[in-house]
């Protein structure tokens, strides 16, 4: 059976074929795999911010982190925001899951030069560096035009006003410079787009940021 790099490079495609939202009804369906270059085109602009304010920015730990932080979802698919933070006990046990089954990918399929290596490249990118903390920004920033995209077209089932409150929610609490960026400029063109839906996402918006 295939050993080595080979099989960490086929193993990217998987990354395309796991959904995001499972079971959710939308009118337009993401994968992992367009998530995670998202993710990485966000965070890019976010540091830059960051780097404008004075704040010295690890271009390389950034990009690593943006690109690689759902890798372990090979694992163990897409699970719901809720499920996953349902308590600390959950985050704690599936964070422990991802952890194990990483570093038995890496010990049985990276050759020995490389492992240490990608131990650090594929470990649990938030923390609290600042390429951490625009990582979980970057990551949210994409949960929020995500419901926000089917919000707008008329998408009312709940778990899209949760996603996009809940993502504001924890975006606000990250103190950073792009933050404020985001909050003061980007969120604002945002909302004012024309929307088809019932949905008072002006509202929803003010009270996450209350």
């Amino acid at each position: 059976f295939a050993m080595g790099i080979h099989t960490y490079f086929k193993s990217l495609t998987k990354l395309e074929r796991i959904e995001r939202c499972p079971g959710e009804f939308m009118f337009e369906r993401h994968t992992v795999a367009s998530h995670s270059f998202k993710v990485a085109q966000y965070a890019q602009f976010l540091a830059t911010v960051e780097e404008l304010n004075g704040t010295e920015i690890n271009w390389k730990l950034l990009y690593e982190k943006a690109l690689n932080h759902d890798y372990p979802e090979i694992f163990i698919g897409d699970i719901k925001t809720p499920v996953k933070y349902w308590t600390p006990e959950t985050r704690m046990m599936l964070h422990k899951v991802e952890e194990g089954m990483i570093a038995n990918f890496i010990e049985t399929e990276f050759p020995d030069q490389f492992k240490q290596i990608y131990r650090d490249k594929l470990k649990e990118g938030k923390d609290q560096t600042v390429e951490g903390m625009i990582l979980s920004v970057a990551d949210k920033i994409d949960q929020l035009y995500e419901a926000f995209a089917e919000i707008q077209r008329g998408n009312t089932e709940p778990a899209f006003i949760e996603m996009y409150h809940d993502a504001l929610v924890i975006i606000k609490n990250i103190k950073l410079s792009c933050v404020t960026y985001f909050l003061e400029n980007v969120l604002n063109e945002l909302v004012d787009e024309d929307m088809i839906t019932t949905v008072d996402i002006r509202k929803i918006t003010d009270e996450a940021l209350k």
